[in-house]
């Protein structure tokens, strides 16, 4: 089922849910496991959101979000460790995952990343006879023409981050990007990270740099899948109705596809060129969690005591398996002495 629920866009732990819940009971488990699994992360992801549009800016409270940032890129760089050693064990899907990390820093779409480098990766793996012919039939998706598409969406993304002010999108916007994310995800919870830094902070300009930052670590605090995470996005953007309708954009399309697709799931995961389609997404999917980590570390490894709580997490993950939770909370209480330090 595990190997099944790889094959379709979205969050693998909530599609196990709603798969299990099919299996199960039906169309009524469907929905049920679906919504039982997703609801108490929602709402107390929904509560964190609340207490952060409240309290955020206070002392304390930014204290304590500066301890956790360095903590999450910890537990972010650990995952994505663990997740490239069985992602990328040989020469050509680290040679692709080079690539889409390439793509990633020259501003190309993530979508466009996983679908060409799945795509370039089943061919070459599995059609020698078909490398002259990719070449012809593919020619606007190769890695020059892919940049080439993106260069003016480009333009336009670098100007839309250097917009002082963020903007207000409407509920249907949210509704229709959380939509548009929850449709195309491919790789699990932390390639999130890579749609919402091109769509959020880049393409439209919603939310910053920084406010991105805050809403990954209080996603990785709370229990549940890590897209919940939409719901504090949804939160921000649009008070309440902004993290319902995140919050079912971002989830709905996963019941959409286990209903169409669950009788043949298994079938299909058994095919050589989807079994190397996926394994080549899952290549350029480490790629892009590589290349948002990066980019998150930069905004929260400013100064010596991000940097310490960043490599004293790091060494407790590799030493001992911990829950990112702990991890978590224990950066956030090591920004707030350190911060109560400073003002003794």
């Amino acid at each position: 089922m595990l190997g099944a629920a790889n094959l379709i866009p979205g969050p693998t732990s909530t599609e196990l849910a709603i798969n299990t819940g099919y299996v199960r009971a039906g169309w009524a488990g469907l929905c049920v496991a679906g919504a039982s699994f997703i609801l108490p992360a929602a709402l107390i992801t929904g509560a964190f959101a609340w207490i952060y549009v409240r309290f955020g800016k206070l002392p304390q409270a930014a204290s304590v979000l500066a301890g956790i940032k360095p903590a999450v890129v910890a537990v972010i760089a650990m995952a994505i460790w663990r997740l490239g050693k069985a992602a990328v064990p040989d020469t050509g899907r680290a040679a692709l995952a080079g690539l889409s990390l390439g793509a990633f820093f020259l501003g190309a779409n993530p979508i466009a990343i996983l679908l060409v480098g799945g795509s370039v990766g089943m061919l070459a793996r599995r059609g020698t006879a078909f490398r002259g012919s990719w070449r012809a039939f593919f020619p606007p998706f190769g890695v020059h023409g892919l940049l080439n598409y993106r260069r003016g969406l480009g333009v336009f993304a670098i100007a839309a981050a250097t917009v002082g002010n963020v903007i207000k999108p409407t509920v249907g916007e949210i509704f229709l990007f959380f939509v548009k994310v929850g449709a195309v995800l491919f790789g699990g919870g932390y390639i999130l990270l890579a749609f919402l830094g091109h769509g959020l902070v880049q393409q439209h300009a919603w939310l910053t740099q920084q406010q991105l930052l805050d809403a990954v670590a209080i996603g990785q605090f709370t229990p549940g899948p890590v897209l919940s995470t939409a719901t504090f996005i949804g939160y921000i953007l649009g008070g309440a109705p902004g993290a319902v309708v995140a919050t079912v954009g971002i989830f709905l399309p996963s019941f959409f596809y286990v209903a169409l697709l669950a009788p043949m799931l298994f079938r299909l995961r058994k095919s050589a060129w989807i079994g190397a389609f996926l394994d080549s997404v899952n290549a350029c999917a480490v790629a892009l969690m590589a290349g948002v980590t990066l980019q998150l570390g930069a905004d929260a490894l400013r100064g010596p005591v991000p940097w310490i709580i960043a490599l004293v997490a790091l060494g407790v993950l590799l030493k001992w398996k911990v829950s990112p939770a702990w991890i978590v909370l224990g950066g956030g209480i090591a920004g707030f002495v350190a911060a109560s330090l400073r003002v003794s």
